[in-house]
């Protein structure tokens, strides 16, 4: 089976978990701010919070922007579960705004409408959550421009985007938006196993996620209600979690993050020759904006509607071919969970009619030529037997 994604573990990032593990500390040692400041250098921005998921990570920003019980979270339904799942944590709304049929990520038009209807309504989102799909960056300076308007906050999930681009600089520098959030699951881009960071410019709300992670605890006697009592002391100011990432995971990240160009690089090059090997068949591709560099996390295809095999029938047969296809996403929408909450079918028609159609092909930094050619052969003897 070739998988869909898969982790590059190499000997240096072994060696790299073998330090920590001999050293003294293998968690809440050095290794963790190591990881946070390279990350921040990376992406030009002043701060970086590392924790155990990038669930954890949203949910500690939809926290350090005050979201709590009747406010309204608004993201794409495009997306994994926990895009949504984060204001629910904190007691809010959630809603959803439909997608770009052409990038499948979440359509500033479609959200100006939304905000239009909303004002009126006086159901104004506090937070919105644009999803950076497949790595390739949302149109962050019209959403930021309607947050100015309609004042409410910026999250980005950029699960998928780690090394990607906008407007020339590295998704993570939070230019248009309060926080970027990034995941580092072994399928996605660089991986420390489990574990995800939250970088901001905003010092206040950095050192608030920094808090959060570990149970709203602080040392540090400027936060402290009364003077500590010794060198000893420590105070939880608030209720917190225990979101921590181990130095493990740290280690083997900044180990990673030594080789992230390199991987964007070929993730480039694999869909690149994707584009060409795919060109004569029955489907269509994202569309890639010329203002921003995707960071490939995913090549996904839409077949086309009125192709003679239905979308379940293709997706089974490259299954059964040894080909480890998956699909991102089910639309949140549709998940019991929420329709439970009075969504439906039809409320999103573009995101709808994208999960009928969309199959994500393999595409990881150690998939070879041969592999690749091996799984555009096999869909196109699928699509014309």
């Amino acid at each position: 089976m070739i998988p869909y994604g898969r982790q590059d573990i190499q000997q240096e990032d072994i060696d790299a978990v073998i330090k920590v593990l001999k050293s003294d500390l293998l968690t809440q040692g050095p290794a963790v701010q190591n990881f946070e400041q390279a990350l921040a250098n990376y992406c030009r921005v002043p701060h970086a919070v590392a924790v155990n998921s990038a669930t954890s990570a949203l949910h500690l920003a939809c926290l350090a922007l005050d979201l709590s019980e009747g406010d309204w979270l608004w993201t794409s339904p495009i997306t994994f579960v926990a895009s949504a799942n984060c204001a629910r944590y904190c007691g809010a709304q959630v809603d959803f705004v439909d997608i770009d049929p052409q990038t499948g990520n979440l359509c500033p038009k479609a959200l100006e409408t939304k905000l239009i209807k909303a004002e009126q309504e006086g159901k104004l989102p506090s937070i919105v959550i644009p999803v950076h799909l497949c790595g390739q960056p949302c149109d962050m300076a019209a959403i930021r421009a309607l947050a100015d308007k309609f004042s409410f906050r910026i999250i980005e999930d950029a699960s998928h985007a780690i090394g990607a681009q906008y407007r020339g600089e590295p998704v993570g520098n939070c230019r248009y938006s309060d926080i970027t959030v990034f995941s580092f699951h072994p399928v996605k881009i660089i991986t420390t196993a489990e574990g995800g960071v939250a970088t901001t410019r905003n010092s206040s709300l950095a050192k608030h996620m920094a808090r959060l992670r570990s149970h709203g605890i602080t040392r540090d006697p400027d936060e402290m209600t009364h003077e500590p009592d010794g060198a000893w002391y420590y105070q939880q100011i608030e209720l917190g979690f225990n979101y921590r990432m181990t130095d493990l995971q740290a280690a083997l990240g900044l180990s990673q993050l030594n080789r992230l160009d390199q991987y964007i690089q070929r993730r480039q090059q694999l869909a690149t020759r994707y584009d060409q090997l795919l060109t004569d068949l029955p489907l269509s591709r994202l569309q890639q904006h010329s203002d921003s560099k995707s960071s490939w996390h995913l090549y996904v295809i839409r077949l086309q509607s009125d192709h003679q095999m239905a979308h379940r029938e293709v997706f089974e047969a490259m299954r059964a071919a040894g080909i480890g296809v998956n699909l991102h996403y089910i639309p949140v929408h549709t998940q019991p969970y929420y329709q439970e909450m009075g969504f439906r079918e039809g409320d999103y028609p573009a995101a709808e009619a994208y999960y009928r159609e969309a199959i994500t092909l393999p595409l990881h930094a150690t998939l070879t030529d041969e592999d690749q050619t091996r799984v555009a052969e096999t869909l196109s003897g699928i699509l014309h037997p």
